[in-house]
């Protein structure tokens, strides 16, 4: 394994790939990436998705048999990309096996339209894991407040969920919450206290969104001083004496995930996040350049402060600079959530533009 991905690892932080693609799983990539890297997961969007589908050939067949068979739009990419995942995870089943289902992980986004619709999210995330067959397989729900809802009652449904687009330590108090009243449900009732989930804190967009509004000095610290906080709280939760009676019950805790760890500005390091976010028992979801990047130069500088740090300090500095940070994180998720339903929408017209180019194909073969 890479030695220092390996530190990372060492250091009790779970590696996962922030892509997906056919080719990547044809070509024994992602087999190679796991045996070199030691990843252990994987997620997906519905932006991974549309550039997988525009980039390539490999998904044609799929959409044309699927068709065939009557599927369309949604119903055919929905297992279209469960066919992918399904595979994903079962390259990931040993880590899955080996961690006793705390890690081996990938991820499948339900409809950015439902963000709204509380109740079909609910049917949608467990129809979906049915569908897909696989223990070690995340339903996705953005983690805005008409989602919490609908976290809360699949965590209590047993559904694993791994929560998106979360941009502050208060939204992602507000999830942890919701999980934990989704195990207390269950506890209430009998059931087994053991259901996954992890929580997503998206950290490059915050730097990206006040780039032009900031001296230089604050370049590229803000999205760093919002994880620090944010890791914090996490702490704050799983030391607290509500999740030790949980924990006493059997319960796992609702891992913390660092998303958006790409360097978005070209003068900064392109190992900015990966090193700074090195934090025991949280997942970095790297892109395969910051993977590869960290895996040829990047350096560990110790793990992340438990306390946070110089957080505070550093978001105060901000708000001299006149960034307003509650309100940006509100626009952040909401932001978040329009580029998914925007993505799904042209994922979609796609998916119907191939199947309408293989039905011309089609006639013209059958008038030859």
């Amino acid at each position: 394994m890479n030695p220092r991905l390996k530190q990372l690892r060492d250091l009790g932080q779970s590696l996962w790939l922030d892509n997906i693609t056919r080719d990547l799983l044809d070509s024994g990539t992602l087999a190679k990436y796991i045996d070199e890297y030691g990843l252990t997961g994987l997620t997906s969007n519905p932006t991974i998705f549309d550039e997988a589908f525009s980039s390539s050939g490999a998904y044609d067949a799929g959409i044309r048999d699927k068709h065939a068979a009557g599927l369309d739009q949604e119903a055919l990419f929905t297992e279209l990309a469960l066919e992918d995942l399904r595979r994903a995870a079962d390259l990931f089943r040993p880590a899955y096996d080996a961690s006793g289902g705390v890690d081996g992980w990938v991820s499948m986004e339900l409809s950015p339209l439902l963000a709204s619709d509380t109740g079909s999210s609910i049917e949608a995330a467990a129809r979906i894991h049915r569908q897909a067959g696989r223990d070690n397989l995340y339903i996705k729900i953005p983690g805005t407040p008409e989602g919490v809802s609908a976290i809360e009652e699949s965590i209590f449904n047993g559904v694993p969920i791994n929560v998106t687009l979360l941009f502050s330590e208060q939204q992602y108090v507000a999830v942890a919450e919701a999980f934990m009243r989704g195990i207390e449900r269950r506890i209430a009732e009998g059931q087994s206290p053991v259901v996954a989930s992890v929580a997503s804190l998206f950290v490059s967009r915050w730097d990206k969104a006040v780039a032009d509004k900031v001296p230089e000095n604050l370049h590229n610290r803000l999205g760093i001083a919002i994880a620090q906080r944010t890791y914090r709280a996490y702490r704050r939760i799983l030391g607290s004496d509500r999740w030790k009676k949980l924990q006493a019950a059997g319960a796992r805790p609702q891992r913390l995930l660092w998303a958006s760890t790409s360097t978005k500005d070209p003068a900064a390091p392109d190992t900015l996040y990966a090193e700074a976010l090195a934090a025991p028992d949280t997942i970095d979801t790297m892109p395969e350049k910051t993977l590869r990047a960290f895996g040829d130069h990047g350096e560990l500088h110790g793990p992340m402060r438990e306390d946070g740090g110089d957080c505070d300090a550093t978001l105060a500095q901000f708000g001299k600079a006149g960034i307003d940070i509650d309100a940006l994180a509100t626009q952040l998720q909401k932001e978040g959530a329009a580029s998914f339903v925007k993505s799904w929408k042209e994922l979609l017209k796609r998916i119907q533009d191939k199947v309408g180019a293989i039905g011309q194909g089609a006639a013209m073969e059958r008038r030859a």
